[in-house]
This record gives C-alpha cells, structure tokens and sequence, in this order.
C-alpha cells in the first residue's frame, strides 16, 4: 500500500545505489564499531542464463501466458515463432524495463515483507504442473504462512493499478494452477514514487478459460499451425478489505444455493468438454456419435454441439 514516505525512500536506495560496486557502512553495535558490506548483483547475474532461453520452447510458463491472454495478435506471433524454434529466443539483456525489474525484485521481495511482516520463501524455484507437463512457472516467492504465490513487478509510474493487475491476471492465475494454490500476491513497485500489493483469489472459471487458450495454442505449436487470437476473459478483481454480511439478503441466499447445486455439475460438464475435444486426433475435422458432434475449425479450434439443434 502506498505509505506516506515510500517515495523518499524508495528514492533515496535507489540514489545511493552503486550496482557492482561494494560499499562500507559502519553500524552501532554494543561490541563496538562494525563494517558491512553490501553489494549490489552483477547485470550478468540477472535474467534467464543461456540454457534456460534455449528450454524455454519446451513448456509453457507464466509470463506466456500474459501473451496468450494479451489479445495482441503480433505478441502472440512472436511467442509461437519461438515455441516452434523458428526463432531463437530473444535476449532481453539489454532491455532497461526487463533488467530493471529484474535488479529491483530483492528490493520488493524486502519491501513487502517489512511493510507486512510476512516471509516470502521459494524463491526462484520452478514447478511442473501435475496434470500437464507442458505447464510451468518459475516463482518469485511464496508468502510463508499463507501458501500464496508472490509476484514481484516494476511499471512506469504513469501505469494505473487497474492496468498492472489486467496484465498480469494471466501469470498470477496461471501460476496458482500450475501449483494448486488459492492465494496470490501482486507486488508491484510504480516508477520510484509508490508502492502497492494485490492480493487475488484462485478464480476456476478463468484459470479454465486460460488452460483452454494455453491448450489451444500448444496444439498450434506442435501441429506448426499459426496461432489464432483469443478474446481475454473479464479479469478477476483483487480481494477487497471490507468485510459484510448478507445472511439476510434473499438474492444472495438464492445465488448460493444455485452456486452449490451445480458448481460441481459445471466442473464436470468442462472436464468432459475437455476429455471429448482430447479423443479428436489431429487429423480428424468431426467426430460424432451418441448425439453430440464435435467440429474442427480452419483455426483448429474444437466445437462441441447437439445434434439436431
């Protein structure tokens, strides 16, 4: 959140700041006198290393998916050139806004954790979807405590609250479904003048949504078929501070017991949704039988329907 005096010394680290380069600081302590030494990591250091660009046509990760969902038909071009291995991954070292995000996330990682008392751990670790191989991410962090999955940005200071959570909807909600956690935190520094966090629940209608896009682009991929856009699903809000009760509202109390009678129905309507388009084999433009036809698109894109409606 941003806090009266963020700036000045979010500021005042970063002028001080001397990257490569270790500084001296003497320190009170009831021993006397003592030297630290502080040193800011090496630009050489930060960033994927030369193996990790090269492996990156083998899955798909979290900032992936921020292309896929990004509705921009030449991201998504790009991204497919370069899971198909027509192009070589691209090096972003000499990107200010890549390595600038890349050098300033231990100072987010140590901000939020002073701000909110809470840890963040697993750092760096990578994770394999159970059900899905070809899904992965690489975590900032893990609040300690919570389970929820941290996520550190850096933005202009002109991009609005609003503009960073819609971007990064996809990676937060990719990244709870590939690891299975409910909770996600949101870190994001604004230029150098403020600071916010946005914690996001799990939300399995969009994490649906973006498996079924992320299904249909890998299938792109492998087939060496170009990528079609998909439309973003509406991007699930971050959790509110206020709480209310509404034990006495008739709509609300109608609204639950629907949402209990068929939320299981839905899940397993989609998993059979996803089992059916599954049995149709890459060359197969329609399959049918028991009533239902399920039809392959120019794109690729499977439909399933009634026959007879």
């Amino acid at each position: 959140m941003d806090k009266l005096g963020t700036s000045h010394l979010i500021s005042a680290q970063m002028e001080c700041a001397q990257p490569s380069i270790a500084a001296s600081a003497v320190a009170s302590d009831p021993a006397g006198p003592r030297s630290i030494s502080l040193k800011w990591p090496e630009l050489q250091s930060l960033g994927l290393s030369q193996h990790e660009r090269i492996s990156r046509h083998e899955y798909i990760g979290g900032s992936d998916a921020n292309v896929i969902l990004s509705g921009d038909a030449a991201r998504l071009q790009e991204l497919w050139l370069e899971k198909s291995g027509e192009t070589r991954p691209a090096d972003l070292s000499d990107k200010l806004p890549v390595m600038l995000g890349c050098w300033t996330e231990a100072f987010n990682r140590q901000w939020y954790e002073q701000l909110t008392g809470q840890r963040v751990m697993r750092i760096g670790e990578s994770v394999t979807c159970a059900r899905y191989a070809w899904r992965r991410c690489t975590l900032d962090g893990v609040v300690e405590g919570t389970g929820a999955i941290w996520e550190a940005k850096h933005t202009s200071a002109f991009t609005r609250p609003e503009e960073a959570l819609k971007r990064y909807m996809p990676q937060l909600q990719h990244n709870m479904s590939v690891t299975g956690e409910d909770r996600a935190v949101l870190s994001v520094i604004f230029g150098n003048h403020k600071f916010e966090f946005f914690e996001v629940a799990a939300d399995w209608l969009y994490q649906l949504e973006l498996l079924e896009a992320e299904q249909q682009f890998w299938d792109s991929v492998r087939m060496g078929r170009k990528p079609t856009v998909v439309e973003p699903p509406a991007s699930p809000k971050p959790i509110g501070t206020r709480e209310v009760c509404l034990e006495g509202n008739n709509a609300w109390a109608s609204a639950v017991f629907d949402w209990r009678e068929h939320r299981d129905a839905a899940k397993v309507h989609w998993s059979a949704c996803a089992a059916i388009k599954s049995l149709v084999e890459d060359d197969v433009s329609r399959a049918f039988g028991h009533g239902i036809e399920a039809k392959r698109s120019k794109s690729g894109a499977i439909t399933i329907r009634e026959l007879g409606r």
